[in-house]
C-alpha cells in the first residue's frame, strides 16, 4: 500500500468512525468501547475526540471475535494471547538480530583461521611415526641413516644419499 501524504498507509490510520466499524465488524459498538476500556483496541481520535478505527484495528475486532465466539476465550484470556503474541514477536525479533550477529562472528572467525594457517603454513612439519623418519641402511663404510623428504609434485619419495 502506498504511503500517505501524513506518514500512515491505509492500514495504520484511523478511516471508519466507530459506527461504521461496528458495522463492519460485526459488533455493537459499546462492544468496541469495552474493548477500548480493557485496552484489547486503541483506535485513534479525531481533532473532535472521535474513536477512528482503521483496517488494522478492524482485523484485531475480527480476532477477538473468533477468540471469544469459535475458542470460547473470555477477555482475560484474549488479552493474554495478544500479550504472548507480542512477546513472540519480541522474541523472533531478537532471535533474527542474535543469527546474524552469530553468523557475521562466524565469518570473522572462518577467517581469522584462514589467515592463521596461512602464516604457519611454512612452519608446520608433517607429523611422521616414530621409527620412519630415520631409515639405517647397511653401505660399504657401515652403518648409514637416510632421512626419506617427501618433495611435493615428485609423487613419491626420494632419498638423498647419506
Amino acid at each position: 500500500m502506498a504511503a500517505r501524504p501524513d506518514g500512515g498507509s491505509r492500514r495504520e490510520r484511523g478511516l471508519y468512525m466507530i459506527s461504521v466499524a461496528a458495522e463492519l465488524a460485526g459488533m455493537h459498538p459499546q462492544t468496541l468501547r469495552l474493548y477500548e476500556t480493557r485496552g484489547l483496541i486503541t483506535p485513534e481520535r479525531s481533532s473532535g475526540n472521535t474513536r477512528l478505527y482503521s483496517d488494522r484495528d478492524l482485523r484485531r475486532l475480527q480476532r477477538i471475535q473468533a477468540l471469544t465466539t469459535e475458542l470460547g476465550m473470555n477477555l482475560a484470556g484474549v488479552e493474554k494471547v495478544f500479550e504472548l503474541e507480542q512477546e513472540l514477536d519480541r522474541m523472533r525479533t531478537r532471535m533474527g538480530e542474535l543469527e546474524r550477529r552469530a553468523e557475521a562472528a562466524q565469518r570473522e572467525l572462518e577467517e581469522e583461521i584462514e589467515r592463521v594457517r596461512k602464516s604457519f603454513k611454512r612452519e608446520l612439519v608433517r607429523y611422521e611415526p616414530p621409527g620412519s623418519a630415520l631409515v639405517p641402511t647397511r653401505g660399504a663404510g657401515g652403518v648409514r641413516v637416510r632421512i626419506p623428504i617427501a618433495r611435493p609434485g615428485r609423487g613419491g619419495r626420494s632419498s638423498p644419499s647419506a
